[in-house]
Parts: C-alpha cells; sequence; structure tokens
C-alpha cells in the first residue's frame, strides 16, 4: 500500500469515509509527521502492538502480504527504511523491526496500525532506543544453511587390532602299549612271566648262565622276539 495513502495495512473505516469524501469532491490532505524522537513508543508498547497484530511472533509470514510482529506491507517497510535490514519484516529481528516501526510511526500516525489502540500506541514518547544490529535474519539463516551445509568430517575409525587364536598343540600320543596277540604261545615251562619281566631280568634274578641268550634259546618255540615277552607266560630256566 503506498505512503500517499497514509496506511501501511488494510485502511481503516476512517481512511474510507476521508477516501469517499476525495470522491465527492471534498480535498482532504493527510499531512506526514516528521520523524523525530518525539514519534516513537517502548518496547513493552510495541510487544502489545505485535501481541495484537500477529500473536506476538516477530519473524511471521503467512503469505497474506504482511510481515513480522507488526504487519508491515512490503511498500510501508521500504517506504520507512526498512530494506536495510532484510528484504522483508519477517527476516528482521524484533530490534530492527521496531526501529523502521517508529519511522512510519512517525509518517503516518498509529492509525497505521489497526491494533494501535490496543497496544495504547500513541505518536508522542521516547525511543524505545532498540538495538538494531548488523545483520538480518535472512542473511544469519543463510550463515546458518552454509554452516549445516558444509560436509562434516569424520574422524578416522581406528580399529581394535585382531586378537589371534590360540594355537592348539596336538596332543602328545602315548607310546603304545604292547598287546599280546589274540593267541599265544604258554608254555609249559617252570617259571611264569611278570608284568615288567624281560629276559635279561629272568637271567639275572634266576642265575641263567649264559643270560638272558641263553634263556631266549631255551625258549624259542614260545619266544619269537626276545624283546618281546607277554605275562602269563611259562618259560624254561634251563
Amino acid at each position: 500500500m503506498l505512503i500517499s495513502k497514509g496506511k501501511h495495512r488494510r485502511p481503516s473505516k476512517a481512511v474510507r469515509v476521508a477516501t469517499l469524501a476525495g470522491v465527492a469532491g471534498a480535498a482532504v490532505a493527510v499531512p506526514l509527521m516528521g520523524a523525530t524522537s518525539a514519534s516513537a513508543a517502548s518496547v513493552s508498547t510495541w510487544d502489545k502492538v505485535a501481541q495484537c497484530e500477529s500473536g506476538g511472533n516477530w519473524s511471521i509470514n503467512t503469505g497474506n502480504g504482511y510481515y513480522g510482529g507488526l504487519q508491515f506491507n512490503q511498500s510501508s517497510w521500504a517506504a520507512a527504511g526498512g530494506t536495510q535490514y532484510a528484504p522483508r519484516a519477517d527476516q528482521a529481528t524484533k530490534g530492527q523491526q521496531i526501529a523502521t516501526a517508529e519511522k512510519l510511526l512517525a509518517m503516518q500516525g498509529p492509525g497505521a496500525w489497526s491494533c494501535a489502540g490496543a497496544g495504547n500506541l500513541t505518536s508522542g514518547g521516547p525511543a524505545a532506543g532498540v538495538d538494531t544490529g548488523s545483520s538480518s535474519r535472512g542473511t544469519q539463516h543463510a550463515d546458518r544453511s552454509q554452516r549445516q551445509a558444509a560436509p562434516k568430517q569424520q574422524a578416522p575409525k581406528h580399529y581394535a587390532p585382531k586378537q589371534q587364536a590360540p594355537k592348539q598343540q596336538a596332543p602328545k600320543q602315548a607310546a603304545p602299549k604292547p598287546v599280546a596277540p589274540k593267541s599265544i604261545q604258554k608254555g609249559d615251562g617252570e617259571y611264569k612271566v611278570k608284568s615288567g619281566d624281560t629276559l635279561g631280568k629272568i637271567a639275572k634274578e634266576h642265575g641263567v648262565k649264559g643270560g638272558w641268550q641263553k634263556l631266549y634259546n631255551l625258549n624259542k618255540g614260545i619266544v619269537s622276539d626276545a624283546n618281546l615277552i607277554y605275562p602269563g607266560q611259562q618259560l624254561h630256566l634251563s
């Protein structure tokens, strides 16, 4: 909406009456007030106006052509110098919106907001003294998007060394015990072989002359191997 109409929102009833009077031929002049410190309001007053205008949402954009907590239309935002902060009011900070609103208040008066009464907004008062900062929300949003777009570098993965399975040693095989054949020659001698006997041991214990060789020769029919005799065999000693 153009400034020449005196309002930054949809015209109020009073404005519509003035427009009709102009159509009937009456000349109506709407002087613009100078932007002075007297045309300002406190932050709490602007908060009340924003609560009525937008529910206190300073970054609202519903797509109806009005933006931010104080619901600027685009022409009023630009005319009051808001574009020095951000392309639209909803992209500016709260302080930047209030600073721009004070300029619009000086230019058009409290009637520029349909919720002026709800916030008790008047033309007189000290400046809000808000911090306008140096960057708009739009710029901050772009910075955040760039930071989010940057790929995260993952720390190199450290793998625990693989533990080798302990080597299993093959079980020691015990020396096979001599197994007596299914059928052995028992013999009919006077000495019966016991477990642990050898021909040499028997010959020594019983004084066989000629030693184990003699004992072996005496029992060749029973013992086929001089190193192998079996318990239970009966050997001749002479």
